[in-house]
Order: C-alpha cells, then structure tokens, then sequence
C-alpha cells in the first residue's frame, strides 16, 4: 500500500511538472514574456517578469491542489480575528481582489492568443519550407476532427464530472 502511494505521488509530481513545463513552453515559443516587457520599457527585468510568470504558475498549481489553504477570505470570514466589524471590509477586498485578478487574467489571455495568433502566421511559411505543400487541409481537418471527437466523448460521457 505504501509503494502504491508513493508510485501515485511521483507519478502526480511528474505529470504536474510536464504540464507546467508545457505551459512555460508555450509561453517562451511565442516570445510572450520578451514582448510585455518590451512594451512596457522594462527590458532590464525581463528575468523578474519571467520568475514572476513561474511563480504564478506554481502558486496556481499548489491552490488548485490544496484548495482549503487558498480560502483566506472564508477563514477571516469565519474566525473573525480581528473582530465582528471587519467582516464586511473582508467582503469588499474579496471583491476588489477577484475583480483585480479577473482584469489581470483577462489581460494575460488576451496577450497570449494575439502572440498565438502572430504565431500562427508563421505556420504557411515554415510548411512551404520543409516542402509540405499538398495535404495540409487535409491535416488541418484531422486534428479539428480529433479536437472534436475528444470533446464529444469528454462531456457525452461525463468525464469532466468524475476527472477520469
């Protein structure tokens, strides 16, 4: 039983690294990182700016897990440790908090499919490149239809509800 445990562990921690070594790839493909600083002027921290994109990730990854340590707010909420009248500053930082994180988020996602999309642009000239002329349709067309297979059988079957 120990073995198994410690076999499921490695096997989450691996799989947890690959996904965020994936993500990180993802970014640092499509020059994300380089770009915000070059157009905020802040060239000299682009290593701040990218340390700072890994530890968002990881907080993220380490919330999503342990959820009951990132609900701060329900346990000031519930403790009171600063007295019954603070409650409801508690509630409106709450709510200065998710609308500051949701501008921030929606901004990060915004960036992230406009440097995606650029990105894109490049696909014709790399495939006329390696000589990939006839059947790009074609591949085109299986992967939207792989994407869309794999979509249908993930909600039809209701695998998002149990998480295998």
């Amino acid at each position: 039983m120990f073995l198994k445990q410690v076999f499921l562990g490695a096997c989450g921690l691996s799989f947890g690294l690959l996904a965020s070594a994936g993500v990180f790839t993802v970014l640092v493909s499509v020059g994300l990182i380089p770009r915000f600083a070059g157009k905020l002027h802040v060239a000299k921290k682009v290593f701040f700016l990218e340390e700072a994109v890994v530890f968002g990730t990881l907080a993220g990854g380490f919330f999503s897990v342990f959820r009951r340590y990132g609900e701060i707010g329900k346990w000031m909420l519930t403790k009171q440790p600063f007295g019954a009248d603070t409650a409801i500053i508690w509630q409106i930082t709450g709510s200065l908090f998710l609308c500051l994180f949701g501008l921030f988020a929606g901004i990060f996602v915004g960036c992230l499919a406009l440097a995606i999309a650029e990105m894109l642009d490049s696909i014709p000239i790399f495939a006329r490149r390696i000589g990939f002329r006839h059947g790009i349709g074609l591949a085109i067309a299986a992967t939207a239809v792989g994407k869309l297979i794999g979509s249908l059988l993930y909600f039809s079957r209701g695998i998002y509800l149990s998480g295998m």
